[in-house]
């Protein structure tokens, strides 16, 4: 008996020579970022003429730790965008809790889905994933390391509120060791011109050595650190706060003694620029005061919303897909 042809004959290099995954901030040049900003402002104002483009595509979130706006934000993306969603919502309720490697996880997820969004507790799971995968991958945020599509909402967010992305002075308050999306913000940054960064943090949640040296100053970025929320605040066109992360601590002291190291009050408030907001990527406990939500400057909450919209153009372009 004859060997059987295929009905379609598949070249398997193809799809990897042009696929493109999003690890880190840096993986799209400024060019790249702008167009995708510019996407997502026209999604927010024509979302109709976007309600269709992924008709048949899936998205797989895999998500190994527990979270709500990013999962649920790539969620409401996609389906914001015609397709549909399968994954998990904690590695217990994935093959991960009977020993099952990231590399053959994401060979299967290529098998069901078009595209996949993962985050994990371990730094560099997502690039793993994207070497052994079929489809592109989206680093949704890995450990310390990065939360690259957290960034591009940032940009979103303080390009729509200032009108600008250079010309900056930006404070970064709370957790700036730990902080994943610290770290991919000055990344980000420091590609625009003129951008000044006032680090405020107590001793042990500085940022690490290597955003200092091989970021920071290698660049060139005037930057000083504080230990003072007060003395930075009048000098701020942006606030970006950050929680004291108790899942990074390796004991509870030492997250106890740190957690309210900063806490934002309406009365701090007085004394930043009029035109001064804040950012914070979310869950709060309470380095935000409740009551500072009722200011104008409080962006944190439609930073969240501007998170769908990105996300809607960043699966647009891995998939290659626009409005008809």
């Amino acid at each position: 008996m004859g060997k059987i042809k295929p009905l379609i004959a598949i070249d398997t290099n193809v799809k990897e020579a042009f696929m493109r995954h999003l690890l880190n901030p840096l993986d799209f040049s400024v060019e790249e970022i702008d167009d995708l900003l510019r996407i997502a402002g026209d999604i927010e104002r024509n979302p109709s003429k976007y309600a269709h483009v992924c008709d048949g595509k899936k998205l797989a979130t895999c998500f190994y730790e527990p979270s709500t706006r990013t999962r649920l934000s790539f969620e409401s993306a996609m389906l914001g965008l015609g397709g549909s969603v399968l994954g998990f919502a904690s590695a217990d309720s994935s093959s991960a809790s009977k020993g099952e490697s990231v590399a053959d996880t994401i060979r299967i997820i290529s098998c069901y889905a078009d595209i996949c969004a993962m985050r994990h507790p371990k730094e560099g799971a997502a690039t793993v994933a994207a070497m052994h995968s079929g489809i592109p991958v989206i680093n949704a945020g890995d450990g310390g390391h990065q939360h690259p599509t957290q960034t591009l909402t940032d940009l979103l967010t303080i390009y729509s509120l200032k009108g600008r992305l250079n010309d900056l002075t930006i404070g970064l308050c709370g957790d700036l060791k730990f902080g994943r999306t610290v770290h991919s913000l000055i990344n980000a940054m420091v590609r625009y011109p003129n951008i000044r960064f006032i680090l405020i943090s107590p001793p042990e949640l500085q940022v690490p050595e290597y955003i200092r040296e091989d970021v920071l100053k290698a660049k060139n970025i005037e930057f000083k650190e504080l230990g003072n929320l007060d003395e930075a605040l009048p000098d701020l066109d942006i606030l970006y706060m950050t929680r004291v992360q108790r899942e990074r601590f390796f004991n509870e002291e030492d997250y106890i003694r740190l957690k309210d190291c900063y806490i934002l009050t309406p009365k701090k408030m007085k004394l930043a620029r009029p035109d001064m907001f804040v950012l914070h990527p979310l869950p709060r406990v309470n380095e935000i005061s409740v009551e500072v939500d009722k200011d104008p400057r409080a962006a944190y909450f439609k930073q969240a919303q501007y998170g769908v919209y990105v996300r809607m153009a960043l699966i647009m372009k891995l998939l290659e897909v626009s409005p008809c």
